[in-house]
């Protein structure tokens, strides 16, 4: 492989200019990503995207010293190709391939100044991009209504553990006379992605094997499902037992405990894997 060039002023100046050109090119995919990301509460995990993506690299900065200015002609192919994307997506109205268009040129823009090494020195920078993404309806409902429904069914049998009589009419629980839609008063299956996204980060922030980061990913939707019955099983104590206005501030406020304790469960699954001795840590995050 030809070895690359320092960086200069004059190609730091052109990359970023490459860089303002394609994102004025592309301002429209770009916008409305960021309409439906601050519209649409189902697709919100979207702005958890550049913060991931901020903290993978920072965790990898030792390998920025192995990126050189180094310019292919792959670049302005993947640009073409990105671009072509975008606008048949556009035109044939299917927003996924408008909206990937636009991140198929970046990744140009990235390779036609710096070769295919970035996306092996940085490949899960890259790899968490793809959530900034807005979610097809159909896939979102394909996977949230059965875990969804999991939900109810795992939550009306802990309810019926600790003593608690309940009625399920389909996503509806029944306690104490008084209904709780599942879908309706705790949406956590609606951020499965967001949980997705979490595990994700997790995986890729600790020297793990690579096999041990597909498990931890594979089990992404176990982790949102047993988070949301956490918040499920007291949310209906309270709508059953309480008032309607104490259960809604209960469901508004553990929303923000989700995440902690997803990361906790994570924690503690390493830690049981590690305690039976099951090999999952690899070498030094900054190697991989």
């Amino acid at each position: 492989m030809k070895e690359g060039r320092g960086w200069s002023p004059f190609s730091c100046a052109m990359f970023v200019v490459l860089f303002v050109v394609a994102a004025i090119i592309n301002h429209q995919p770009l916008l409305d990503i960021l309409h439906i990301g601050i519209s649409d509460e189902e697709q919100s995990h979207i702005f958890l995207v550049p913060v991931i993506a901020a903290w993978l690299l920072w965790l990898r900065k030792s390998r920025f010293r192995c990126v050189r200015f180094q310019p292919s002609l792959v670049g302005p192919g993947l640009i073409a190709a990105g671009t072509a994307m975008s606008w048949w997506g556009f035109n044939s109205g299917t927003q996924i391939a408008w909206h990937a268009g636009v991140g198929v040129v970046f990744v140009g823009v990235v390779v036609s100044m710096t070769g295919m090494e970035p996306l092996r020195q940085f490949a899960p920078v890259f790899g968490v991009l793809v959530f900034a993404l807005p979610v097809p309806g159909v896939v979102r409902e394909a996977l949230a209504i059965p875990l969804q429904s999991l939900a109810t069914v795992v939550t009306q049998s802990t309810l019926e553990l600790i003593g608690v009589a309940s009625t399920r009419l389909g996503n509806v629980l029944m306690v104490n006379g008084q209904q709780i839609a599942v879908g309706e008063a705790c949406n956590g299956m609606r951020m499965v992605f967001a949980f997705f996204l979490i595990v994700y980060a997790f995986a890729f922030s600790v020297p793990l094997k690579m096999s041990s980061r597909l498990v931890l990913l594979a089990i992404s939707p176990v982790v949102a499902l047993l988070c949301n019955v956490i918040r499920l099983v007291p949310t209906s104590l309270i709508y059953g037992y309480g008032t309607a206005h104490s259960a809604e501030w209960f469901h508004t406020w553990t929303g923000w405990l989700m995440i902690p304790i997803a990361l906790a469960a994570l924690v503690g699954l390493l830690k049981l894997f590690r305690w039976l001795e099951v090999p999952v840590m690899s070498l030094r995050l900054a190697m991989q």
